[in-house]
């Protein structure tokens, strides 16, 4: 049951970027893990508040603005409506669901700044940016587009490029244009306001010690970014879209606030803006500055420094909040066996989900699948097969209870007689269910919370076949009524203890066919464990809970997500995938994506090879690329090899792994160090970079 420390908890589930629709990779990272956890505290009689929004400022919002040649509010209005829509079909159930263009949110966001700017925790720092002359715009870093320095693709990003994965900086490119006008952009000096965040590493590292219940993925990951040691982080940027930098502050005129100091606040606004509704617009201030409550951030993998480092340091720097109590990120959703890739419409959209398919038994194969502490895949067979599952256990069992009951027992909940041996074991089970389901949900092991709520469904129809109604309405009655008084109390249980995973269908279940008064989570947690529903009470009939679904349904969805799916370009694969066997000819040759098509001779001129990683360091004066020393085996001397890794792994995660890297590549400078190869690497959806590792073989291997 939850933590007796605290008397009240607040919840946070990422913010959304409003410029595309949610996908099942983004329920699975923070949105269900975190409704699963608060329909459950609801449940016990906690005091819990879910805050959620979309974060509408930064660059992707401006530049898919510019694409479409429309406002950001357009973009904004468009997304920010389609998202709120989705999660409210889904059953994500915020107690707000805010968004970051609110007045409240400008005003929090602005005072928050205001406050740190004079407590002197900001520094001033100047850099050279580059600058659009013909349309009088500085250009952020994906405004910037020319050829990369390590590949000779022409339409490298400013920040990365796509073709080699390499992160760069936009001043790195070779003849840099402006995405905006195609002009070629000049360097003008700009100021910017910085967050120290290495003056607050002692306390952050102090202050993590502490938590020794986190995820490993979590403290792991901060404990990579301390031992290279924090940086200083600009928290302001030259755009025209955002919350503008409080006027008063000098430095102020044509810079906002960069999107990630900004977005972290929209929890605290989002607050303000649900006590508001509330009628006690100060209600806020004790979720947020009692010491007796708690704040739980659910987030993808890919927020980790922002939750668990900078955030917290904002905090403390303001001085009158809580700090994160808890901070269970997952990792990544793979899709049908591929990374799911927004940019190839590699992915399954919620509300294009939602427009076929009710919304539990999607609840539950995510929950059944979360990534908690390793990426996992999901496929649409794994819906059939979880749907399947369901039907056989769940509906099954609540469907034999009513309906054998409704027949035999003229729909009325029967006299619990005498118990035998068999009855008390099913009751013992009914008694520590709550218990079992719960001790998962304080440790955010959700799927084994979502595994045992579903195992008191297979307990129940056991007891029902070894009970054999069928058999004891003839020859006992007494025994058969006792035998349907417990199971419909099973269901009853059932109800409460699933809410969290399938409120749709448990809803369904406690007013339509239990015939209860209010909801299974006004009923209670602790309630689950009792036998709550009373001989005499009258049942309603029981439907077809859950539908499953044909092998021609599946086939269809794949084949959809195959036909809208665009290919996968040949250079965004890791090449020690072609030491695969080459397929055979097709009758008519399939016509070349990415680059241009190469012979078996062409590719027979790359050497890839395995490297062991002896050590990792940050390229001074970037904040993108690292600096490793690798060895290639015995008898082959140590190399150089400069690699864009820096935002996507901690230095000290790197050293040790066996990673393949192209060792025939021609040495060049970046950032004036010397780089003697590259690290292949895969991308995620949202741009995150995994080295390609092959632990088992050892270094010298030849990958062909």
């Amino acid at each position: 049951m939850p933590d007796p420390t605290f008397n009240r908890t607040l919840v946070t589930a990422a913010l959304p970027y409003a410029n595309g629709p949610i996908h099942i990779g983004h329920l699975a990272g923070a949105y269900l893990p975190a409704d699963l956890y608060v329909r459950y505290l609801r449940s016990t009689g906690a005091d819990v508040v879910f805050v959620c929004g979309s974060d509408e400022h930064g660059v992707p919002i401006t530049l898919r603005a510019e694409k479409e040649g429309v406002s950001p509010k357009v973009i904004i209005d468009r997304y920010h409506t389609q998202i709120a829509s989705a999660f409210r079909d889904f059953g994500m159930s915020f107690d707000i669901y805010s968004r970051t263009s609110s007045p409240t949110h400008r005003e929090t966001a602005q005072e928050f700044f205001r406050t740190l700017y004079a407590k002197g925790v900001f520094v001033q720092k100047p850099s050279m940016q580059f600058y659009d002359e013909q349309i009088g715009m500085s250009l952020p870093d994906r405004y910037v587009e020319g050829t990369c320095p390590v590949c000779g693709n022409e339409q490298a990003r400013g920040d990365q490029c796509e073709r080699c994965g390499t992160y760069l900086e936009p001043t790195e490119l070779i003849n840099p244009r402006s995405k905006v006008s195609g002009a070629v952009p000049t360097l003008r000096e700009t100021v910017h306001y910085y967050l120290p965040l290495g003056r607050f590493q002692p306390e952050l590292e102090a202050w993590q010690a502490g938590k020794t219940d986190w995820k490993d993925n979590v403290l792991n990951y901060c404990r990579g970014w301390f031992k290279e040691g924090l940086q200083d982080r600009a928290i302001t940027r030259d755009l025209n879209w955002g919350v503008p930098v409080p006027p008063e502050i000098p430095g102020s005129d044509g810079k906002v606030l960069y999107v990630w100091f900004d977005a972290p606040i929209g929890y605290l606004s989002a607050t303000k803006e649900w006590a508001a509704s509330t009628g006690e617009p100060e209600a806020w201030r004790r979720y947020w500055q009692q010491p007796d409550s708690q704040l739980v951030h659910f987030i993808g993998k890919d927020n980790i420094v922002f939750h668990a480092v900078v955030f917290p340091a904002m905090l403390m720097a303001e001085g009158s909040f809580i700090l994160p109590d808890n901070v269970p990120a997952n990792e990544f959703l793979n899709l049908e066996g591929e990374k799911l890739s927004t940019s190839r419409n590699w992915a399954i959209w919620l509300h294009e989900y939602l427009a076929e398919f009710p919304a539990d038994p999607l609840r539950y194969t995510l929950a059944a699948t979360l990534p908690e502490t390793k990426d996992t895949d999901f496929s649409w067979r794994e819906v059939q097969s979880r749907t399947a599952d369901l039907a056989d256990i769940l509906g099954n069992f609540v469907k034999r209870a009513a309906s054998f009951t409704e027949r035999y027992f003229d729909n009325t909940v029967p006299e619990r007689g005498d118990l035998s041996d068999l009855d008390r074991d099913l009751v013992a089970a009914i008694e520590a269910a709550p218990g079992a389901v719960a001790a998962h949900f304080e440790k955010f092991k959700l799927r084994d919370a979502v595994a045992e709520a579903i195992n008191l469904a297979r307990i129940g129809n056991r007891y029902f076949d070894a009970s054999e109604p069928w058999r004891t309405r003839k020859t006992d009655p007494a025994r058969c009524a006792t035998t349907l008084n417990l199971s419909l109390n099973v269901c009853r249980s059932l109800a409460i203890l699933l809410e969290p995973v399938l409120p749709h269908t448990m809803a369904t279940v406690w007013t339509d066919v239990l015939r209860l008064p209010g909801t299974p989570t006004a009923a209670g947690w602790a309630s689950a464990g009792t036998l709550g529903l009373a001989a005499g009470h009258l049942l309603g009939p029981c439907p077809v809970l859950f539908a499953k679904l044909d092998d021609a349904v599946v086939e269809a969805q794949i084949a959809k997500l195959k036909a809208t799916a665009a290919p996968v370009s040949t250079t965004a694969k890791p090449k020690a995938a072609m030491s695969e066997m080459p397929a055979p000819a097709p009758a008519q040759p399939t016509a070349p994506v990415g680059k241009p098509e190469i012979t078996i001779d062409d590719f027979g001129k790359v050497d890839l090879r395995v490297a062991e990683v002896l050590s990792a360091e940050p390229v001074a004066k970037s904040d993108k690329l690292l600096k490793l020393r690798v060895s290639l085996g015995d008898g082959q001397p140590e190399r150089q090899i400069v690699a864009g890794l820096a935002k996507h792994i901690a230095p000290a995660d790197l050293v040790g792994k066996r990673v393949v890297i192209v060792a025939n590549l021609k040495p060049a400078k970046l950032r004036g160090e010397l780089s003697e190869g590259m690290v292949l690497a895969a991308e995620g959806p949202d741009g995150t970079l995994v080295p390609l590792a092959l632990p088992d073989l050892p270094a010298g291997s030849e990958v062909r």
